[in-house]
């Protein structure tokens, strides 16, 4: 069935996500940073982190906030993958049908970390009542590009610190990130075909060309026979 190359590319971001988050736990020590290209300052880095909360380091703080992102989770992993088959099974665009399957596994990816980690790795925030479903997300990937300080006469933000790219995330969070913006860039071609089908058209234009000839041909000889 064509359907199981999708979620052989959503297995395929899966195991690369699961591979680095491992490396990066057995060797290096939490909040180490290695220069990968660039200088110490700006560059491409890893920089291991533990995130408790959401993609790009996003938090939710409330006492059963992990939990429930853990189960939003999970219950988002089962629904991509239900909506990945009801669309291939439609014969939706193949493009979209590959950056949903870029999605799951970005989401599978990140729900192992929550479920598993706590458990296995045992980096599940202090005090939390359970390991399983507490797990911390493992972030790696740092892009800091450039830095700047606000001017003084901007609102809110005068005199502010600001560095451009400074939100550390992993492979799965890359793969839903590009998976999501290459459906907003590419919707028009992605869904175009069924926005096409639901505009109703007439009878006589849904005929071949030589159809339409002769429906003409037909009307206007019934027109000149005498009433």
């Amino acid at each position: 069935m064509k359907i199981y190359k999708y979620f052989f590319l959503a297995l395929v971001i899966i195991l690369i996500d699961q591979a680095s988050k491992l490396m990066v736990h057995h060797y290096m020590y939490l909040h180490q940073e290695i220069t990968v290209i660039g200088n110490e300052q700006f560059g491409f880095k890893l920089h291991y982190l533990l995130n408790p909360g959401m993609a790009f380091g996003i938090r939710w703080n409330n006492e059963f906030g992990k939990l429930a992102l853990t189960v939003f989770r999970i219950a988002a992993m089962v629904g991509i993958g239900y909506y990945l088959v009801k669309m291939a099974k439609k014969n939706a665009h193949v493009g979209f049908l590959w950056c949903m399957a870029l999605i799951l596994g970005g989401a599978v990816g990140n729900v192992v970390d929550s479920t598993f980690y706590g458990v296995f790795l045992h980096n599940q925030p202090v005090n939390s009542p359970t390991p399983w479903f507490h797990g911390q997300v493992i972030d790696m990937l740092f892009f800091p590009l450039f830095d700047f300080t606000w001017p003084e006469w901007m609102p809110y933000v005068g005199g502010d610190y600001f560095l451009f790219f400074s939100p550390v995330f992993n492979i799965a969070d890359s793969s839903i990130f590009v998976g999501v913006v290459i459906i907003l860039l590419f919707q028009r071609r992605f869904f175009g075909e069924h926005i096409h089908e639901a505009i109703p058209v007439s009878s006589a234009e849904e005929l071949p060309a030589d159809r339409k000839d002769e429906t003409v041909i037909e009307k206007q000889g019934d027109s000149s026979q005498p009433s």
